[in-house]
């Protein structure tokens, strides 16, 4: 089963536990966002449903998007900015860190084995295990004249 799949699985199921119903609009949402890379927007989200969904608006995608966190098909992140910003969870087990450039907004996701080991001890040593964490960095470009990335 694809992660797509199980995202949808996943929808699902916190739907019919929930006594909530797909609607058309649900559907061009979950759509819109399991297809969008990387970190997505509310106002990123909401055009890309538009597309699908002409008549969808800001509050339907807002009050979706709380659902899908809860539904762990998405997780919301703030870098920093205010904004919130969406990505998929296409598998729950998965885990990743971020590094967030002050300079050109760019967010770059790395998986660190060591970084992880050494949080652990961390918690070990205050007698805990972690049940879940989250690792932002933000720095800025060594050269922001060249920055492909900079908005």
């Amino acid at each position: 089963m694809s992660c797509r799949e199980q995202m949808k699985v996943r929808w699902e199921t916190y739907l019919k536990s929930s006594g909530l119903k797909t609607t058309r609009q649900r559907r061009a949402i979950f759509d819109s966002f399991s297809e969008a890379e990387g970190h997505v927007s509310l106002d990123e989200l909401l055009s890309a449903v538009q597309e699908r969904q002409p008549s969808v608006g800001y509050a339907t995608v807002y009050r979706t998007m709380k659902l899908f966190v809860d539904a762990h098909i998405a997780s919301e992140r703030q870098f920093g900015d205010g904004q919130s910003l969406y990505e998929a969870v296409l598998d729950v087990a998965e885990h990743h860190d971020h590094v967030i450039c002050n300079t050109c907004g760019k967010i770059f996701e790395f998986e660190d084995e060591e970084i992880e080991r050494r949080q652990a001890a961390v918690a070990r040593s205050f007698g805990l295990r972690i049940t879940r964490h989250r690792l932002d960095l933000w720095g800025d470009c060594t050269d922001s004249a060249t920055c492909e990335n900079r908005k």
